[in-house]
């Protein structure tokens, strides 16, 4: 009966992740033999693979949506709110094909996303021209999902990462992003820190992203009966926010029931992710 459980719930969130072929696209990016971009043994593939992701994207999402020009980019051209999960898929889709992928495979789904942003430009509310791949931008949404995904991992991850080992994330993560045109990405994590906080003057809370959050945060297209774990995951996200991007998004802190309550259901959440995504042992073993 359990194993029943564990496998009816790790085949829901597969799919809502990877979508209807998700299985044919796992086979593809782990069984298709060549080289790789990152070996078994590197950071990226420790951090991308595990349970947290499921906070850290969430985080990187409120995190990114601060800067104006970004956040018009996805409001204008995203579609984020008429097809979020086909949204989710296509970026989970990138990011596992990057990370476990061929590197043929890894660099057509780079070319891919170059040419997308290539294409998307358009001017804010305030007249402000933005292009998605101006390099400066790029760099933007970059440094949050490495900070995002980074912060989720040290507080959720299953085996957390050391120092050395988080400065290498954020380096395996510089690969990536020059690839789709940041300048010279950040390579650990000082570096990342500084990058953050000189973006800092360009962000502000615009009302497309506080629309985002709320639509996150408290209109996610879901069952009812799913919500409150949903609900849980989003606190957590909530909560790896820098203090200053949480002031921006209006966001208050509520120390008690984040010191005593959210932390533990993230980790209680993050574990459950986990179990029921890992296969289980063959019956006999």
């Amino acid at each position: 009966m359990l194993t029943e459980v564990r496998e009816q719930l790790g085949h829901a969130l597969f799919r809502r992740v990877a979508g209807p072929s998700g299985p044919q696209t796992r086979a593809r990016i782990h069984d298709t033999p060549g080289p790789r971009w990152f070996g078994p043994d590197r950071p990226i593939r420790t951090v991308h693979g595990d349970a947290s992701m499921f906070i850290g994207g969430l985080t990187a999402l409120l995190l990114q949506s601060l800067h104006p020009l970004a956040m018009a980019a996805v409001a204008g051209h995203s579609g984020y709110r008429g097809d979020p999960w086909g949204r989710l898929q296509r970026t989970s889709t990138f990011l596992a094909v990057t990370t476990y992928g061929t590197a043929e495979d890894a660099q057509q789904a780079v070319d891919q996303v170059r040419a997308i942003h290539e294409r998307i430009r358009g001017t804010t509310t305030r007249g402000e021209p933005y292009h998605a791949a101006d390099p400066h931008l790029l760099g933007w949404v970059h440094a949050a999902e490495a900070y995002s995904f980074l912060r989720a991992h040290t507080r959720y991850g299953a085996r957390p990462l050391d120092a050395a080992g988080q400065d290498a994330y954020v380096a395996d993560t510089a690969r990536v992003a020059e690839a789709l045109g940041v300048v010279d990405p950040p390579r650990d994590r000082r570096e990342l820190a500084g990058r953050l906080a000189a973006y800092r003057p360009e962000l502000r809370a615009t009302p497309e992203a506080r629309a985002a959050a709320r639509f996150l945060l408290f209109r996610p297209p879901l069952p009812l009966a799913v919500r409150p774990f949903y609900g849980g995951l989003v606190a957590n996200a909530v909560t790896a926010l820098p203090p200053w991007a949480r002031t921006l998004l209006w966001l208050p802190r509520v120390p008690v029931v984040e010191d005593l309550a959210v932390r533990s259901a993230g980790l209680a959440l993050t574990r459950t992710i986990r179990w029921a995504m890992t296969p289980p042992p063959p019956r006999g073993t």
